[in-house]
């Protein structure tokens, strides 16, 4: 039996978006699917809103008979100022702004390992450490992790934050065979935090049962999540192909891997 009746979809056509799209199927009657260029292959069970989430008012008319949102829109990866505040910081907002408006109970959020990026590996946080941004991109995730405890406390709203790691098809490097996040635990992990009995407001790590583990996720353990996927499997295949690195590079050191050796994204780069 559907949980919900109606869950909006943000990212739709990302990703991981695409991968929720089925996923999440037999949790609602409706999917609504958010993006910014519409579909041509809807499901009997789905439908479409058309927006941007900079856009206030499209955004906030999308969650409209939404009692579930998971939101997973946005910029991706660090970008310049402009895009982080319209997409991510701003865009948040819209969407919270519409579960308040049009009552939506629960919101699942993506948030990422880039929320506490300068942590070192060997530090093994939980849940609850301090956050420590790797990037612009992990600051619009820290916004929006404040944000809905905001809206959790003054009004009601449930939220669960997702702090995703690395979740492709398969492992592409050695840092991923630890920070990997299957496809189908992805799923997993979002249908636990939107079928648990409360969660008030949570914030979990978005990890597959990976050998190595670099940080701690008894914090969400509430949640019902449990992961059946490993990058094991990969392992082999992946350390043949890929040069041991320097235990002393940022990229190593740290738990948001390469984002912590960029740069600003709006300097200016030189000429050739």
């Amino acid at each position: 039996m559907a949980r919900y009746e109606r869950i909006l979809l943000t990212g739709a056509a990302g990703r991981l978006g695409t991968e929720l799209r089925k996923g999440l199927a037999p949790l609602a009657g409706k999917i609504r699917l958010g993006a910014r260029n519409a579909f041509d292959d809807l499901a009997s069970n789905e439908e479409q809103a058309v927006f941007d989430l900079a856009d206030m008012e499209a955004t906030i008319e999308a969650t409209r008979d939404c009692d579930a949102i998971v939101h997973f829109g946005g910029a991706s990866l660090e970008s310049p100022w402009q895009t982080i505040l319209d997409a991510n910081i701003r865009g948040s907002y819209h969407v919270y702004e519409g579960a308040r408006k049009h009552g939506a109970r629960r919101v699942v959020y993506a948030s990422s390992v880039h929320a506490i990026g300068y942590h070192e590996i060997e530090a093994h946080i939980g849940v609850d450490a301090p956050v420590r941004p790797d990037s612009l991109y992990g600051v619009s995730k820290n916004f929006v992790e404040s944000l809905s405890r905001l809206y959790w406390d003054k009004f009601g709203i449930e939220s669960v934050c997702l702090r995703i790691f690395s979740s492709f098809p398969e492992p592409a490097d050695r840092r991923m065979l630890w920070s990997y996040l299957s496809f189908a635990d992805c799923i997993r992990l979002v249908e636990a935090s939107l079928t648990a009995p409360r969660v008030g407001h949570t914030i979990s790590f978005g990890l597959s049962d990976n050998k190595v583990k670099t940080v701690d996720n008894g914090g969400a353990s509430h949640l019902g999540y449990i992961p059946r996927d490993s990058s094991e499997p990969f392992r082999a295949a992946v350390e043949a192909r890929t040069p041991l690195p320097d235990p002393k590079a940022a990229a190593v050191k740290y738990l948001g891997g390469w984002f912590c050796e960029l740069g600003h994204p709006d300097d200016e780069k030189p000429n050739p």
